[in-house]
């Protein structure tokens, strides 16, 4: 029996072997070509470029890229140019001083007339504006070649140029919508009521005579709140950290109505580290604080965090008067229009579903939940992950 069962294990041992060989043969098959292994190294090179690229054009970026421009030209040496021609960097060992100077003549040329050929000149100089769709060149490249350029070597350069005013192209992107960022948060800074400031120092100021230790630990709170409200960081934040400064807003508040605001908060622990726009639970628990307590003796608001497998959802409700969905809907359109006390509070919800959908796409906007006399719940959904957006 053992006898039989050796020779099972030395067959399936054969078959496992045969499977490998023919699995690696297959697998250098796949990958070994030499058109492959050109394919593989020209994809390499591009997005090694890219990189460097993508932080937009100066000295750095182009010290970085012209070794893999060069190397996607199949020149001899390639420089780059900014907008107004100053050169930024240069590779390769053709380049001489009068070779460069003849270079940065034939860029200034070509930033603002198209792309410059020269044939006169030892080297030959080939100077391809960075040239996006309907717009002012962003650079300008300038390749090198020793013999006179024919067609092929023409179109790889212009080739070249495109996918770098690209990858300028999405640089410049970026850094639109980071100013957009920072001036949306700006404008939700902006939101923040008057009123509660104004409210919440009276407040204090009332406990500072009958209870000092109280004023004292509000006064804490209140500077806790505004300096975290009105930091100097990035666009996004650790949920943990708005909940904290949602706390401090809470405890200002219930300091003004007392036993009238009841809120309870309702928080799954693996979500505290879920990354958030900065400043998007503000508006929403401002918002339930104000329709919660509207017209009424007192208000109850619930704040949930829940974990949902790829994403977190959070939920701020309250058991206030509500409104008409369509005067919302309507509210909504024209905050940015409008001023008054209920007009801003929309347009922080505005401001906050806005920058949940840059930051994560339509799918992740805010859901708003109400109607007269019901409450209203608004919910907002956050993936756990998502490459880009960090603290």
């Amino acid at each position: 029996m053992s006898g039989e069962f050796g020779v099972v294990l030395v067959a399936a041992l054969l078959v496992a072997a045969l499977i490998a060989a023919v699995f690696v043969i297959r697998t250098r098959r796949v990958v070994a070509t030499p058109a492959e292994r050109a394919v593989h190294a020209t994809l390499h090179t591009a997005a090694t470029a890219a990189r460097a690229l993508r932080k937009g054009l100066d000295a750095e970026s182009a010290a970085a890229s012209v070794p893999h421009l060069r190397e996607l030209t199949g020149a001899a040496g390639v420089a780059l140019y900014d907008n107004d021609a100053a050169r930024l960097a240069y590779d390769g060992d053709i380049w001489t001083d009068a070779t460069l100077a003849e270079a940065g003549r034939a860029a200034q040329a070509a930033a603002f007339g198209g792309r410059r050929v020269l044939t006169g000149t030892a080297p030959a100089l080939i100077a391809q504006p960075l040239l996006p769709d309907d717009s002012e060149a962003l650079g300008v490249l300038v390749v090198a070649s020793p013999t006179r350029p024919d067609p092929g070597l023409l179109g790889a350069i212009g080739e070249v140029a495109r996918y770098a005013t690209g990858q300028l192209e999405l640089a410049e992107l970026g850094a639109s919508r980071a100013r957009l960022d920072r001036a949306e948060v700006l404008a939700l800074r902006a939101q923040i009521s008057p009123h509660f400031v104004y409210n919440a120092l009276n407040t204090i100021a009332s406990f500072v005579r009958t209870d000092p230790d109280r004023a004292r630990e509000l006064i804490l709170d209140f500077a806790d709140f505004t300096r975290y409200s009105f930091r100097a960081a990035g666009q996004y934040t650790l949920l943990a950290d708005e909940l904290k400064n949602i706390d401090r807003y809470v405890t200002l508040e219930r300091a003004r109505f007392g036993p009238a605001l009841d809120v309870k908060v309702q928080v799954a622990p693996e979500v505290l580290g879920v990354v958030v726009p900065f400043l998007a639970l503000q508006p929403l628990v401002e918002n339930a604080v104000r329709h919660g307590l509207a017209g009424r003796h007192s208000g109850s608001i619930t704040v949930i965090a829940r974990d949902e497998g790829a994403d977190c959802v959070i939920s701020v409700e309250d058991d206030g008067v509500g409104m008409d969905p369509e005067v919302l809907r309507s509210a909504h359109a024209d905050a940015l229009d409008t001023d008054t006390s209920d007009d801003r509070a929309h347009v922080g919800l505005t401001n906050v579903d806005h920058r949940l959908r840059a930051a994560f796409g339509n799918d992740y906007g805010l859901i708003v939940e109400t109607a007269p006399g019901a409450g209203t719940k608004v919910v907002m959904r956050v993936p756990k992950f998502r490459p880009g957006v960090h603290v």
